[in-house]
């Protein structure tokens, strides 16, 4: 590619870390096609500046001012951040003009060909204040519910359509839609086959707890306590997996340790695709790592954590790709865990595979090869 490329991303205790974990794969897979890539990340609490350059990036941080700084509510104590409409205004940490003027000091020297935008909290107006720049816009988004100014538009949403915004691009946008552009590493697609032949004789020894990387509300420790009424088979194993900054990790590491089930906590995995193939069922929140449950065939039962998540919901529900349940129904969703049967673990696990193939990434870094 031999072209330079900058991501605008953040992480935090309420933004969670799936948006900068699916920028982190677009930055390994633009990488190895010879892109130098940096990130442009707002110092949140829970960010994962560090976490990105061990990876080998360069991050141009931007500083958390105290008085926006984002409450555990998601809302902000400067009432000035707020100057949109947009439902997601105070996970930027900053007005929209104002964090494009910040990203504009390193956008003229860096001088990108690409800057890619992942953030619920950017539109139209972060991006027209950027237009003056030479360099071509991709906009990552899940949510089709704003306007954007931008070159190309991914939303890697199963069944999402082209009307969904049609009205929010330009005409001359290139709209990449669907799981088939879904943003996973490459060890999925790897893993693929293995785990597809593992669901021909499907069982219930390994399950696979993943409500999120962070788990603000700490679900996993509520499904750990309902986990512990039931009566599973007793060699079940359990493997919860959270990230370094959840904020009740130590509380649910105790708690495993009292769990009538052996039960593992592994923190910040690099092996998610090993860890999912192996497994038999899981449990896991409607994120981003619904799809790289589908690419792997993992029969799940996918509970809603966010309102940004009724779409994926929905989907699930329609297609019959994964059991889901509402945070209210957890008792009654669990306990149904005790009747499932091969039939239907099997029959989840087809539905879920033919959602994607889990070369998304590829096809994605290819196109914007064709764009440069």
């Amino acid at each position: 590619m031999g072209s330079k490329v900058v991501i605008r991303v953040d992480a935090s205790i309420k933004i969670g870390i799936g948006h900068v974990m699916r920028c982190l794969t677009l930055a390994e897979a633009l990488k190895s096609n010879g892109a130098e890539v940096s990130f442009i990340c707002r110092a949140h609490k829970g960010h994962l500046i560090e976490q990105i350059e061990q990876k080998g990036f360069f991050v141009f941080r931007l500083l958390l001012n105290p008085s926006t700084e984002l409450l555990n509510n998601g809302e902000v104590t400067d009432s000035n951040v707020a100057t949109t409409d947009l439902t997601y205004a105070a996970w930027l940490g900053a007005t929209q003009q104002e964090d494009a003027f910040e990203c504009q000091v390193f956008l003229k020297e860096y001088a990108p060909r690409w800057l890619i935008v992942d953030h619920y909290a950017i539109d139209r107006i972060w991006q027209s204040a950027l237009t003056k720049s030479n360099q071509k816009l991709m906009v990552i988004d899940d949510l089709a519910n704003r306007k954007h100014l931008c070159d190309v538009l991914l939303d890697q949403t199963y069944g999402r359509a082209v009307q969904d915004y049609q009205s929010l691009v330009p005409k001359a946008c290139h709209s990449l839609l669907g799981a088939e552009y879904a943003l996973l590493a490459p060890s999925f697609s790897q893993w693929r086959a293995f785990s597809l032949q593992h669901r021909d004789a499907p069982s219930f020894k390994q399950l696979l707890i993943t409500m999120g990387g962070v788990d603000q509300s700490n679900v996993t420790g509520q499904i750990l306590d309902f986990l512990n009424t039931l009566s599973l088979p007793n060699t079940l194993q359990i493997t919860v997996v959270l990230g370094a900054t959840a904020p009740h990790l130590t509380q649910v590491q105790r708690q495993a340790k009292t769990m009538r089930y052996q039960t593992q906590v592994l923190v910040s995995v690099d092996n998610m695709a090993e860890i999912m193939a192996n497994s038999d069922f899981a449990i896991g929140a409607a994120g981003a790592t619904t799809w790289e449950r589908c690419s792997l065939g993992l029969p799940s039962m996918v509970m809603m954590l966010a309102n940004n998540q009724q779409q994926i919901m929905k989907v699930l529900s329609e297609q019959k790709i994964a059991l889901v349940f509402d945070k209210d129904a957890l008792p009654k969703a669990l306990s149904d865990l005790v009747h499932l049967s091969k039939n239907q673990l099997k029959q989840l696990s087809l539905n879920a595979s033919n959602v994607l193939d889990g070369l998304g990434c590829e096809r994605v870094v290819k196109i914007l090869l064709d764009l440069t």
